[in-house]
């Protein structure tokens, strides 16, 4: 999969517009991703995630970075064995498209506003 375009609320992946939060794996696109609390990824909102058993996972904090991580998901991520690279979506788009060049087991958790 490749991500061609992100700007606030829109996301283009493989010639596919989406407008809504999004998970990437090799088994397709969720875009029906919502956390329980909106702008904060817990450790239960990781279950669409880890069905794939990713060995690394981008996350995208939003346009601006407003989606929060807990420490406590990080280190529940790290228990599991899985290598995590955070940041705002629109570097998230960057770290993705070079990651999944060298890691067939790559998530990408993209959360497209704020």
């Amino acid at each position: 999969m490749h991500i061609s375009h992100y700007s606030f609320g829109s996301i283009t992946v493989d010639g596919a517009v989406y407008r809504s939060d999004v998970i990437l794996s090799p088994n397709g696109i969720n875009d029906r991703w919502w956390r329980r609390e909106g702008r904060r990824l817990g450790i239960d909102d990781l279950g669409p995630v880890l069905e794939y058993h990713p060995e690394v996972l981008v996350i995208g904090t939003g346009n601006v970075g407003c989606m929060e991580v807990p420490q406590a998901t990080l280190d529940h991520l790290a228990s599991l064995g899985i290598k995590t690279h955070m940041a705002r979506t629109g570097e998230a788009v960057g770290i993705y498209n070079r990651l999944a060049r060298q890691y067939k087991a790559i998530v990408a958790a993209l959360h497209l506003t704020c």
